[in-house]
C-alpha cells in the first residue's frame, strides 16, 4: 500500500517537476532526470501528461508539491540569450549553406499513432527502400492496432509523406530562400550545447514550419527542429504539429524521433511518434527477422 502510494507520488511529481520527458516510443514517454516511464497516448493513467495537464490531481498533492518547490527550481533547457555572436552565425551559415545529408537507402521504421479522444491506438514496423527514382517502398514487418487509427492516421501519413517527397527539395530546403533565421540563444539541454534560431518561412507554401531550429555547436549539424505546418495539407486539418530529435554521432544522422499532432475537424487529435535508423544489410535481416518472430506471436494469440 505505501509503496504504490509512494510510485503514485513518484509518478506526479516527475509530471510536474521535470520538463524533460523525450519523446514516447516503444508505447512508453522517459524522463531524462528520473528515467520513470509514462504510458504514452490514452492506454496509461498518466498517457501524454506535461507540466500543464499535471494540474488535474488532487488539490492537496498539488498543494504539497507546490510548497515542495519553493526551494526547486524548473528543470529545462538552458537558453543563454543575447547579442548574436561570430560563432553562432558561422555555424548558420555553415548549415543554411552546406548541402542537406544524403537520405538512407534502407531504413527501419516504426509508427506508433493514437486517436487520444477515442481511445485507439496502432502501430506499424517496417524497412523503408529508398529506389532509384526518388520514391520508398516499404517491406511491412508488423501492422497492428485499431482499423481507424490504421487507416486515418499510418496510411494518410504515409500518404503525406509520399506527397511531401514529390515536392522540388529547394522548395522546401531549411535555406535563407525559404526561411528567416532570428538567433535566441545557446541551448544546453544536457546532452547538447546548440544555437537556437527562430524559424518563419518567407511564404505560406505546404511544406514549411514556423517554429525552432537548434544547431549542433560543434558540427552545425541540427539537434532539434520544432514548430508547425504554415499550411494545412487539407480543409479537415487545423494545424499540424511537428517535433522531430535528431540524433548524431561524430556529426552524422544515426537516428530521428519525430512527434507529430494533427488537430482534424473529424476525428479529434491524432498523435503520431515515427522512429527512422539507417540499417545495414545484417541489420535489416535481424529487424526482419524480429518483425516475423512478433507477427508469429500475434497470428498464435
Amino acid at each position: 500500500m505505501f509503496r504504490e502510494l509512494q510510485s503514485k507520488i513518484g509518478t506526479v511529481w516527475c509530471s510536474v517537476m521535470h520538463e524533460s520527458l523525450m519523446w514516447p516510443i516503444h508505447g512508453y514517454y522517459e524522463c531524462r532526470t528520473c528515467g520513470r516511464h509514462h504510458p504514452a497516448f490514452a492506454d496509461g493513467p498518466v498517457a501524454g501528461w506535461t507540466t500543464g495537464r499535471a494540474v488535474k490531481v488532487s488539490a492537496s498533492l498539488l498543494l504539497a508539491l507546490a510548497l515542495a518547490t519553493l526551494s526547486r527550481p524548473a528543470q529545462a533547457a538552458n537558453v543563454q540569450q543575447g547579442s548574436v555572436p561570430a560563432d553562432a552565425a558561422a555555424v548558420l551559415e555553415r548549415y543554411a549553406g552546406g548541402k542537406s545529408s544524403a537520405p538512407w537507402m534502407i531504413e527501419s521504421v516504426e509508427i506508433h499513432a493514437a486517436l487520444p479522444e477515442l481511445e485507439k491506438t496502432g502501430c506499424l514496423r517496417a524497412i523503408r527502400r529508398l529506389s532509384l527514382t526518388g520514391g520508398s517502398k516499404y517491406n511491412v514487418l508488423q501492422l497492428s492496432g485499431d482499423r481507424t487509427v490504421k487507416q486515418q492516421v499510418i496510411a494518410r501519413y504515409l500518404k503525406a509523406e509520399e506527397r511531401e517527397s514529390a515536392l522540388p527539395a529547394a522548395s522546401i530546403a531549411m535555406t535563407r530562400a525559404n526561411y528567416k533565421f532570428a538567433y535566441k540563444g545557446i541551448v544546453d539541454d544536457g546532452e547538447h550545447l546548440a544555437y537556437a534560431f527562430q524559424i518563419t518561412p518567407r511564404r505560406k507554401r505546404y511544406g514549411l514550419v514556423s517554429g525552432e531550429l537548434w544547431l549542433d555547436q560543434r558540427t552545425a549539424a541540427p539537434v532539434l527542429q520544432t514548430g508547425h505546418l504554415v499550411k494545412s495539407p487539407s480543409a479537415f486539418i487545423r494545424r499540424i504539429s511537428v517535433t522531430r530529435e535528431i540524433g548524431l554521432h561524430d556529426g552524422i544522422v544515426e537516428s530521428r524521433l519525430t512527434h507529430i499532432t494533427v488537430e482534424t475537424r473529424l476525428i479529434g487529435r491524432a498523435e503520431l511518434v515515427v522512429e527512422e535508423r539507417p540499417l545495414g544489410s545484417a541489420e535489416a535481416l535481424q529487424f526482419a527477422n524480429l518483425g516475423e518472430e512478433e507477427m508469429s506471436d500475434q497470428d498464435s494469440e
